[in-house]
């Protein structure tokens, strides 16, 4: 699904966005509620940023990647966690781009979450290429999400990804 957002844009520096595991759910822009299997997931839009609300039987786990006031968390390379019986799994990367090759991306990643399934992406009044996207899906027992957040006026795309599944039992050594 592609929507366009109504606002300004103002998250407008890649290096401000932060992570946050466990926060309540914040004002969305756009919301997509999928079902994944037993898994309800909740894609949200907050401007340049993104929230994911995932509910199971097994529990529950929230991911914000914002401009978060007064958070010391900057957003991590990679995070790994136990969620109560979950493992969480978390990857960013920042990619840096010039100007030709940031449209065609641009591009390139709207056409692919717009036509997704369980995708969502939202773009924003004034620049073709300001957009934050996200998809999610489910295999072999995990969930897993997939988000970029565009700042072309820097050139800079971030790209996270997700993972959520069962924790695995220890086996006993014989």
């Amino acid at each position: 699904m592609l929507t366009t957002l109504h606002t300004a844009y103002s998250d407008t520096c890649a290096a401000d966005l932060a992570w946050a595991l466990g926060r309540e759910p914040l004002p969305a822009l756009a919301v997509l509620d999928l079902r994944l299997g037993a898994a309800q997931l909740q894609l949200r839009l907050l401007g340049a940023s993104h929230q994911v609300l995932l509910e199971e039987e097994r529990g529950s786990c929230s991911e914000t990647v914002a401009c978060i006031p007064g958070s010391s968390t900057p957003l991590p390379l990679g995070v790994s966690k136990r969620l109560g019986d979950w493992e969480y799994e978390f990857a960013a990367h920042v990619e840096t781009l010039g100007a030709g090759s940031f449209a065609g991306r641009a591009q390139e990643l709207l056409a692919l979450v717009a036509d997704h399934p369980h995708g969502l992406a939202g773009t924003f009044p004034g620049s073709p290429h300001a957009f934050t996207a996200m998809f999610a899906q489910r295999t072999d027992g995990q969930v897993r999400w997939r988000t970029w957040h565009a700042y072309p006026q820097e050139g800079r795309l971030v790209v996270t990804r997700t993972r959520v599944g069962v924790r695995m039992p220890a086996t006993a050594a014989l």
